[in-house]
C-alpha cells in the first residue's frame, strides 16, 4: 500500500523529563519513560472526567516534548490530526528496538 511510516526512532529516555524517569536502582541510569498518565495519575493527563473530550483534553508541556522528539507518533490521547494513519492493501513490519 502507499502510506508514510508511523513510529519513533528518537531515543526517548535520553531527554524523559525528570518527573517522568524511571530508574535503574544498580545504576541509577534512566531505563524507560513513563507517560505523564501514569506518573501523575491526573485527568489532566490522561483525558479522562472534565478532560475526556477532544475540546477539553489539549497538549501539555509533556506531550509537547514528545510530539517534538516524536512527529508521527500519538503524544497524547487526542492527537488525531498530526498521528493518525491508516492503509488499505499493506504489509506492516513492526520492529522493537531495545
Amino acid at each position: 500500500g502507499k502510506c508514510r511510516s508511523a513510529g519513533c526512532v528518537s531515543d526517548l529516555n535520553a531527554m524523559c523529563p525528570v518527573g517522568l524517569q524511571v530508574r535503574s536502582r544498580e545504576t541509577n541510569r534512566v531505563v524507560a519513560c513513563r507517560s505523564a498518565c501514569s506518573a501523575f495519575n491526573s485527568p489532566r493527563y490522561c483525558c479522562t472526567g472534565p478532560y475526556a473530550t477532544p475540546q477539553s483534553c489539549r497538549p501539555t508541556a509533556y506531550s509537547r516534548i514528545f510530539k517534538a522528539a516524536c512527529p508521527r507518533a500519538y503524544s497524547y490521547a487526542y492527537d488525531d490530526p498530526t498521528s493518525i494513519a491508516t492503509c488499505t492493501n499493506a504489509s506492516y513490519l513492526l520492529t522493537f528496538c531495545p
